[in-house]
């Protein structure tokens, strides 16, 4: 019990003499504190909607693309259906080509799609991180928080409509 106590006391001794060795000005120094909805930004940034009217007319071509693909298999079955037991088995290799094809389709298309997505993703976030960067030194900002990580900041410190406006007038 005494050990126990001199350690506490010990622990004390040091954390207070830590806390005094820290100068007058460390701790005097206010800090200008500011945070930024990420995703309020990406969704605002204009870079960011004309990227999803892009991706969203690509995805479009290629589900029509496929659904070619889809439609001959079909008709291939139809057919099968009409054919002698050894014509259907033949039938059958040509349908199981075509549904391996569809899938060879399905990954080539998922992979691409992913790839440009996330190639497009990471210019945006970079966008935004450069933007966010060369405004907070330029309005004098120590700290710029995500505000999805701050669990409580008073409306004046948020940067959002201030790196959104940035955003868009700088890629005009």
């Amino acid at each position: 019990m005494i050990r126990r106590l001199g350690l506490v006391l010990a622990i004390a001794v040091f954390a207070t003499a830590s806390f005094a060795m820290l100068s007058k000005d460390a701790l005097a120094k206010e800090y200008k504190i500011g945070y930024v909805d990420l995703a309020k930004v990406s969704d605002e940034y204009a870079k960011t909607k004309d990227f999803e009217k892009t991706f969203e007319t690509q995805v479009k071509g290629k589900d029509a693309e496929r659904q070619k693909f889809v439609d001959e298999v079909r008709k291939l079955k139809d057919e099968q259906a009409l054919l002698s037991d050894k014509a259907k088995a033949e039938k059958q290799a040509v349908i199981d080509g075509k549904i391996t094809n569809l899938q060879e389709f399905d990954k080539k298309v998922r992979d691409e799609l992913i790839k440009q997505r996330n190639q497009m993703l990471a210019e945006i976030q970079k966008d935004i991180d450069t933007v966010i960067s060369a405004y907070s030194k330029e309005a004098g900002y120590d700290i710029v928080l995500i505000k999805q990580t701050v669990l409580f900041a008073d409306a004046s410190l948020d940067l959002t409509a201030e790196v959104v406006k940035r955003l868009n007038t700088a890629k005009k």
